[in-house]
């Protein structure tokens, strides 16, 4: 599978990238294993006047990916127990990026159900924590380039069923500061 977005899609306001995400495709490969599926939830995060952001305090070493180069995986860890994704989005110099909250699971579901030690298909990715273990997304795909074609983690242009999305825009959750900003996007009954 290919048909990898071009970084411009990135290249844009946050929340105009959270939305589109939704029925994207995120795979990752580990040697020949793929796994992947359809994004359905997501949310926007700006720069310095966002207090839920990691920029919000300007450019710090953490930070500082966000303020790169559209198209790039941030990855990082969260409460000392697992990794989330974010891609970052704007035109470098300008921090943004957006959380990708959770997916459909697609491809390599058995790869997905042992690296979560569960069976359960609907509860693999149904949370940021859960979908970056699934997918064995760690802190080295942290400044991957998930435009280049050949990379082992990217998202596509993927089709599925007719594309006629609902979705519902909400306040951001699980954060301390910013949750009433209506940033959180999902796709209406995933």
């Amino acid at each position: 599978m290919k048909n990898i977005l071009p970084r411009k899609f990135y290249g844009r306001d946050t929340s105009e990238v959270a939305r589109n995400l939704l029925g994207k495709a995120l795979v990752k490969f580990r040697g020949p294993e793929m796994v992947g599926g359809i994004i359905l939830e997501t949310e926007a995060y700006y720069g310095e006047n966002d207090p839920a952001s990691h920029a919000y305090g300007g450019k710090t070493p953490r930070s500082e990916i966000m303020f790169g180069k559209p198209g790039i995986a941030y990855v990082y860890m969260c409460y000392g127990m697992y990794y989330l994704i974010n891609i970052v989005t704007e035109n470098e110099g300008k921090p943004g990026a957006v959380l990708i909250r959770a997916l459909k699971p697609l491809w390599g579901i058995d790869i997905m159900k042992k690296r979560r030690n569960i069976s359960l298909e609907g509860r693999l990715t149904n949370g940021p924590g859960k979908l970056t273990i699934a997918l064995g997304i760690d802190i080295k795909d942290n400044g991957a380039d998930i435009v280049r074609g050949g990379n082992r983690l990217y998202i596509s242009d993927y089709k599925v069923g007719d594309n006629n999305l609902k979705i519902i825009v909400t306040e951001r959750i699980g954060i301390k500061k910013g949750e009433d900003r209506p940033l959180r996007f999902l796709i209406q009954n995933k």
